[in-house]
Parts: structure tokens; sequence; C-alpha cells
């Protein structure tokens, strides 16, 4: 592929031509799109707009505006390294988006992608009935810290504990906590899912923990081997962290307290190796079976 780049040097002239040519290259490369875009032109458009430092929402009026040698170098690296490297965008722009909030990422942690977003947007409602009235989260396993910062948007008067087994990870979301300025509300915890937190409670915890199957890891697509592997696979069913949430998540919940998990497309699975366990399943943009909810009662 690298003659496409060294033709392209030379013949590019304008951000149209950097736009068709990224395209044809994602197309030809066979690029799996998981990490932000769905699309090859999409993410085209993403990454030339970024390289360029221009707002992403807008692309019309520099169609034709003509590249600077440096310029259009800068915009052919990024395009060979996403379609010969399968780097996914996020890593090599340094960022990723929930909606309107922007989070830096790199290859310490996974890209943020969790359906609990939608539902923090959304408070949690019906399930809590009044933000306000959340004083403690727990964000179990939080990566990038992310759902973290978004709980602490959603609920004005809690305070947040942001936990996780890694520390490159946790040094994402210390950069991320930074610069929303919520240092006093959410601390970052080091543990092995509970182990340090004894003796915390919480009015809720939420958790995106590693839930890949066995069989899935070891056909996951390139874009997904830069990620983490620490952060995916779960053992051989996918469920070997939300098995010990499971077992210890009602003796940190506080009365009437909530456990959300999102478990990717285990929900067969979950519910076989759980019969007794009243799951809630959660409607987010992906349908019902993707995200569940337990009261504290509920839990063994």
């Amino acid at each position: 592929m690298s003659e496409h780049f060294a033709d392209a040097a030379q013949s590019l002239l304008t951000v149209r031509d950097c736009l068709r040519f990224a395209v044809s290259r994602f197309n030809d490369a066979g690029l799996f799109f998981g990490h932000g875009s769905s699309n090859a032109y999409d993410e085209a458009v993403y990454l030339v707009l970024h390289t360029l430092h221009l707002p992403l929402d807008t692309l019309d009026p520099f169609l034709d505006a003509r590249l600077t040698p440096i310029e259009r170098s800068e915009i052919l690296e990024i395009i060979r390294r996403r379609a010969e490297e399968r780097i996914p965008a996020a890593y090599l722009t340094h960022e990723a988006y929930l909606g309107e909030y922007r989070f830096y990422v790199d290859e310490r942690t996974i890209v943020p992608r969790s359906f609990i977003f939608e539902l923090l947007q959304q408070h949690l409602s019906p399930w809590v009935e009044d933000p306000d009235s959340v004083n403690s989260v727990l964000d179990m396993c939080t990566g990038s810290g992310c759902l973290a910062i978004l709980a602490a948007e959603a609920f004005p008067n809690a305070r947040i504990d942001a936990a996780d087994i890694s520390t490159d990870a946790l040094e994402v979301a210390r950069r991320n906590v930074d610069v929303y300025g919520l240092n006093e509300r959410i601390e970052l915890v080091e543990t092995d899912l509970f182990e340090n937190l004894k003796g915390r409670k919480y009015d809720l915890i939420i958790s995106n923990p590693p839930y890949v199957d066995a069989k899935s890891v070891a056909s996951l697509p390139k874009e997904y081997l830069h990620e983490p592997k620490l952060a995916l696979g779960s053992g051989m069913d996918g469920l070997d962290a939300t098995r010990k949430i499971l077992q210890h998540a009602k003796e940190h919940l506080v009365d009437n307290g909530i456990l959300i998990v999102e478990i990717g497309h285990n929900r067969d699975v979950l519910e076989e190796a759980f019969p007794d366990l009243p799951f809630t399943w959660l409607d987010v943009s992906a349908g019902d079976e993707y995200v569940f909810m337990l009261h504290k009662n509920d839990l063994a």
C-alpha cells in the first residue's frame, strides 16, 4: 500500500483530494470501525479535520482549500498509520467523545464507548427519582475515567470513587479528571475490583468491566489489539469480572442502592449462570440486552 502514499505526496492538492484518498485507502485495507466512527468516510473526515485543526463539524467551506506541503504530509501520515498499522483513530488523535464530552485517551486505556453513558445522560431516570439525592457513586473499572466524570455531571452532590486495577489507566483518568476540574469530587483508587474498597458503601455502583469471552478475544479485529488486553477479556465466557462484582456488590451498596453493569453480548450466558437473579435490562440505543440493573435487595 505504501506506493499509494508516495504517489499521493506529489498528487493531492486539496482537502477534497485527501478525503477521497483516505476513503479509498481505508476501504482497500478493510478497516474495522468500532471506536467512534462507523464507516470509512466519517473516519476520514474526522482525521483530516482534526489534523488540520479545523472545527470537526464544519467541512464544506474547506473542501477545495489547497494544502501546504507540511499539511499534506501530516494528513498522509495519519491516514497511513490508520490504514497500515490499523491503529484506532482515537489513539492517533488522543481524543474520544461521548456525546459532547471529550476525553483524552491513549493506548494505556480502552477507547470510551459505554452504553452507560446514555443512561447517565438521563440521570438514570426513572430508576433514580432525584439526582440531587445521590451522595456516593463507584465507577468500577473506570479506565479513562469517562463514566466517573459523567456521573459527577449527572449527580451534582455525589462524591465519586473511580476504581481500576491498572495504574496506567488511572494516569489517563487523572488527566481527564484534572481537565474537568473534578479533583475534589472524584477519588481515583487502584484496586482489583473491590479489594481496596473495604468499608466503602455507595448509593450507586456502575461498571463497564472486561466482558469479552475467550473465543471472541481470539478473533478480534486488529484495531482492538491496540487496546489493553486487561480491559477486554474476562475468562472463557467473558463473565469472570462480572461474577466477582455480583458476589461482592451487596456489601458495598447502601440500603436501596443500585448496581448497573454493562456486559456486551453476554445476556443469555449471564441469565443461565444466575437464574435466580431478577435482572432488569435497561434500554439503550443498541437494545435491551447490554446493560443490567439490580437493587441491593436483589443480590444474594
